[in-house]
């Protein structure tokens, strides 16, 4: 057995970037983030421009109720803007959302991000897990989800496309759940941080369900799709107008601040970048998971997220051997062995640009294919 394997093994995360450069002694500024499942385009060129030329915006508070913002938010969704609201953050907004349903009994679709469980501890409710079944490639199964919804589940959280497995509900399955937990009195929270991604949107977003149901709330943001997690933009949408007012009488005021609300708009109505983003995106997620295909020691899933799911089938080799073989080369992926209801050996990385991703193939054929 290696040195590496005896010793405790660290676990990083995929903004954990300057942690890695002080383990591996390798400048961060050379290492391609493939676990932080951000757009490689970077921040829009013309919204960076036109931040740069408004910068005095920061003299003036915000519009307390932020409606320019969310009416742009409501036309790029399609729905209505009385149904949006605004938060610092999608883990702002999360983070009320489970504090004011207070659920006893909340139930998450995993494996998934562990935030969702971290907060719904802080309100002193039961908490289960329902794993998806790597059999059936990470799809739910809505018979079996339905045996396992107990009478005293009161909220249920997924995440769509959900973080590792890039899986998806569609629409029609969305529709079907949220009437299902309608008929049992159960809330829902839909994480869509990484719909934007899809290879169809409408396919798989959950929105028009908004005005369809009142007992759910969808959750997105800007930090992935848009390139922008240090902006802190998140924004939800209910048509719980009883819901929405509580959750807005225990948000802090001007919680966005005035670059956000601002860059928010400019984002959202930026079309050229929207279309450069699912472009590239689509066009390298299909070609990564072509060449992976291909290898013999690795098992893939169909992907809706920008980030794809591994599976390792060789006999001895971790997903942090595969890590450290990768970050060794300059190209962080992450290692899913901190994911819980993930049994196995799993990596994830995201789709970045066309020659990166090449590099990152050609790296990892070298202990898969």
């Amino acid at each position: 057995m290696s040195e590496n394997h005896r010793q405790p093994r660290p676990a990083f995360h995929g903004s954990d970037i300057e942690q890695i450069e002080k383990y591996y002694g390798i400048p961060k500024e050379t290492i391609v983030k493939f676990g932080a499942n951000v757009n490689p385009l970077g921040l829009s060129d013309s919204v960076r421009s036109s931040l740069s030329e408004h910068l005095d915006i920061i003299t003036s508070y915000p519009d307390r109720d932020y409606r320019s913002l969310r009416q742009v938010i409501a036309a790029y969704c399609g729905t209505d803007m009385e149904y949006v609201v605004t938060g610092n953050g999608s883990t702002e907004l999360i983070s009320l959302l489970i504090g004011q349903r207070k659920a006893r009994h909340a139930l998450v679709i995993g494996p998934t991000y562990s935030e969702y469980a971290r907060e719904l501890s802080l309100t002193g409710g039961r908490i289960s897990h329902y794993y998806l079944d790597e059999t059936r490639v990470f799809r739910l199964d809505m018979d079996d989800l339905k045996n396992t919804l107990t009478d005293d589940v009161d909220f249920l959280i997924l995440c769509n496309p959900n973080n590792p497995t890039s899986s998806a509900l569609t629409l029609d399955e969305l529709r079907a759940l949220a009437a299902l937990c309608r008929e049992r009195g159960i809330f829902i929270m839909i994480d869509e941080t990484y719909v934007e991604f899809a290879p169809s949107v409408e396919e798989i977003s959950g929105i028009p369900l908004v005005s369809e149901f009142d007992n759910l709330m969808i959750i997105r943001g800007v930090s992935k799709f848009f390139a922008a997690p240090g902006l802190r933009l998140g924004y939800g949408v209910t048509s719980n107008r009883q819901f929405l007012e509580e959750l807005k009488k225990h948000q802090n005021p001007w919680s966005l601040n005035s670059i956000g609300a601002f860059a928010g708009e400019l984002m959202l109505e930026d079309t050229e970048y929207i279309r450069r983003t699912r472009e590239l995106i689509l066009s390298e997620r299909s070609r990564c998971l072509d060449t992976l295909k291909s290898f013999p020691y690795v098992k893939t899933y169909p992907a809706y997220g920008n980030f794809i799911l591994l599976k390792l089938l060789k006999e001895g080799l971790t997903s942090f051997d595969v890590f450290e073989h990768a970050v060794r080369q300059g190209m962080m992926i992450r290692d899913c062995s901190s994911f819980e209801g993930l049994p196995g050996e799993y990596v994830r990385f995201c789709i970045m640009n066309p020659e990166d991703n090449t590099r990152l193939l050609r790296c990892l054929g070298e202990l898969l294919a």
